[in-house]
C-alpha cells in the first residue's frame, strides 16, 4: 500500500515514515510544504495520503487544500488529515463532497500506533475514520430540541458517536458489550428518527449521518 505523507516537523515525519514502514507500508513520497505534496499527489497516485491540514508556505490550511484539489481530480482519493486541534471547518471541508476514504485525526492519536495504523488502512480501504472529538463537537451542534437528533436515546447517541468513528456493528458491539443484533436495531432506530435511508455500505452511511449532523438538511 503506497502513502504520500506530509508533515513539517522532521521528527514527527520521520517517526510516522518508520511507523507505516515497520506495518509494511511503502512511503512514496514523505514532503513537508504544500507545493510538494501537490507535486506527489498528483505525479505519484498514491492509495493513500497522510496529511497535515497546516503546511509551508502558508502554515494556514495549505495541506488540507491540497488535498481537496487532490479528490476533485480524482474522486474518492484516500485522504487522512492530522490536526494539532479540533476545527469543525476542515472537517466539514473534508466530508462535502460525499465520497469514502476520509478520516480526521488530531495528532495525539498517532501515538498510538495501533490506532493511527488502524485509520490510515481503514481510510484505504474507502472507510472513515475520524477522531472521537471531531465527533462530539459535530454531534453537539445538533443537539438542541428542535434537531431530530434530540430524539435519539443516550444509548443511540452513544452508538452513532461510534458508528461516525468509522466503526462497523461487530466493533460496537464489542466496544459496548451487547450483542451484534441490539446494535442492528440501534442502528435502525437511529437512521429511521434522523429520516436516512439505511444502507449496508458503513462509509456511506457514516458520511450521510455526519453531512446531516453537520450541515442539517
Amino acid at each position: 500500500m503506497r502513502v504520500v505523507l506530509a508533515e513539517d516537523l522532521f521528527l514527527l515525519r520521520d517517526g510516522l515514515v518508520r511507523l507505516l514502514q515497520a506495518h509494511d507500508f511503502e512511503i512514496a513520497a514523505a514532503v513537508e510544504t504544500g507545493p510538494e505534496l501537490a507535486a506527489a499527489l498528483a505525479e505519484l497516485d498514491p492509495d493513500v495520503a497522510v496529511v497535515d491540514v497546516r503546511l509551508p508556505p502558508t502554515h494556514t490550511d495549505e495541506g488540507l487544500q491540497c488535498a481537496l484539489v487532490a479528490r476533485r481530480k480524482r474522486p474518492g482519493l484516500p485522504v487522512l488529515v492530522l490536526s494539532q486541534h479540533v476545527e469543525q471547518l476542515y472537517a466539514r471541508e473534508l466530508l462535502a463532497d460525499g465520497t469514502g476514504g476520509v478520516g480526521y485525526l488530531l495528532k495525539d492519536r498517532v501515538f498510538d500506533a495501533e490506532q493511527f495504523v488502524d485509520a490510515v488502512r481503514r481510510v484505504a480501504a474507502g472507510g472513515t475514520a475520524m477522531d472521537p472529538q471531531v465527533i462530539q463537537q459535530l454531534l453537539a451542534r445538533r443537539s438542541g430540541d428542535d434537531r431530530p437528533l434530540a430524539r435519539l436515546t443516550p444509548r443511540e447517541r452513544e452508538v452513532l458517536e461510534l458508528m461516525a468513528q468509522g466503526r462497523s456493528n461487530a466493533a460496537i458491539a464489542g466496544k459496548l458489550v451487547v450483542t451484534e443484533r441490539a446494535i442492528a436495531k440501534h442502528t435502525a432506530n437511529i437512521f429511521a428518527k434522523l429520516g436516512l435511508e439505511v444502507s449496508d455500505d458503513d462509509n456511506r452511511r457514516v458520511l450521510a449521518v455526519l453531512a446531516y449532523l453537520d450541515h442539517g438538511r
